[in-house]
């Protein structure tokens, strides 16, 4: 019985979410500009499976050898690339606008009393708006995948196994990202006396969490690690590395190399500029962490281009010496990669799910 009364509340709000003016409007502008997004990485993904085959084709014609190097044929999770950066702003505003008035409404038009006199109890009516509100908008993400597969079909292109399951995966990731706001805007609206207020403080939260944090993250960092040690005063201008060690450097006179194992001041140095990288970037990870944004951005990268991903989680011990012929990580190595943000994905919803169910089990209704 308390499954059928939180079921029938899930269903009722997700009826009143999806027959909403707003909704619909707010979700046809996403599913369009999703729809371009994808269009715009077709055409960046034939253009570089076109260079591809180029490549390809000069190989067999050449008589030169090309043993260790071959070119890379273009993953299909590029084209997703774009339609990530129109998730980023167009989602959060279709997950603030189905959340924010949610609980505020209903003590607007004193509904939520009047709901409460029936055999209904507060833990299966909020449970039950937070899952409609969550259904919602897998309805929206459903329509995007469904839209996305559909022009990837129309040019021909068909996505392997693997890949099929990787834009799953892209758009569970997604969802997740939508959840982290509507959690938000849900919470808001048990806090706020009216929808109005709540669409504001949801809006603060938004610009918090989603700029000012990561930037004063950046500033503190830099204040906290301090200035960069600088390389030996009696060592030339390092031009380029060699790749074993040994430093190619120049003068207004003439070229020199130095060679790193054999100078002790230029080791001292290596050492204080990697524990430096080392400090500033376990600031920037603790900042970065408390933003969806930022956590979102690593964990898609993740999944549609999995090697610029690993640039990003590791910029200062990643091989780029080795980038051109290192096999590009799997799906499962990519995401186990970014762990940290994705947990941060699915723990900041549930924090704020957390507090949207303790504030609504103690309002007072009268």
């Amino acid at each position: 019985m308390a499954l059928d009364r939180l079921l029938n509340v899930a269903r009722k709000e997700f009826a009143d979410q999806i027959t909403s003016r707003r909704f619909i409007i707010i979700l046809a502008l996403f599913l369009a500009i999703s729809a371009i997004g994808i269009h715009i990485g077709i055409e960046n993904y034939n253009t570089l499976l076109d260079s591809y085959n180029q490549q390809l084709q000069y190989m067999q014609d050449s008589e030169a050898p090309y043993a260790g190097w071959m070119p890379e044929k273009p993953s299909i999770m590029l084209v997703f690339s774009a339609m990530m950066s129109y998730m980023v702003s167009l989602g959060s505003v279709l997950a603030i606008a189905t959340g924010f008035d949610l609980v505020s409404r209903e003590k607007e038009t004193r509904s939520l009393k009047t709901l409460l006199s029936h055999p209904v109890y507060r833990d299966e009516i909020i449970n039950g708006k937070a899952l409609g509100g969550i259904a919602a908008l897998g309805f929206a993400m459903v329509l995007a995948l469904a839209i996305s597969f559909a022009m990837l079909l129309i040019f021909s292109i068909v996505p392997t196994v693997e890949e099929s399951l990787a834009i799953l995966v892209f758009g569970v990731v997604s969802l997740l990202f939508l959840l982290g706001y509507f959690a938000v805007a849900l919470t808001m609206s048990t806090v706020a006396p009216e929808s109005g207020s709540a669409l504001i403080y949801t809006l603060v939260i938004f610009v918090l969490v989603s700029s000012l944090i990561p930037v004063l993250g950046m500033a503190i960092g830099n204040v906290f690690v301090g200035d960069p040690p600088q390389p030996p005063q009696s060592t030339p201008m390092v031009v380029r590395s060699d790749g074993g060690g040994g430093y190619f450097t120049s003068t207004s006179s003439q070229s020199v190399v130095h060679v790193g194992a054999d100078d002790p001041a230029w080791q001292q140095y290596e050492e204080d500029r990697k524990r430096y990288v080392e400090r500033q970037a376990l600031v920037y990870d603790i900042s970065y962490i408390l933003s969806p944004q930022m956590n979102y951005v690593v964990v898609s990268m993740a999944v549609t281009n999995p090697r610029v991903a690993t640039m990003l989680v590791s910029p200062y011990t990643y091989d780029y010496t080795q980038a051109s012929t290192a096999e590009t990580p799997g799906l499962a190595d990519a995401l186990a990669q970014v762990w940290k943000n994705l947990t941060a994905l699915i723990v900041f919803p549930s924090v704020f799910f957390a507090a949207a169910y303790v504030k609504f089990m103690r309002m007072d209704i009268r």
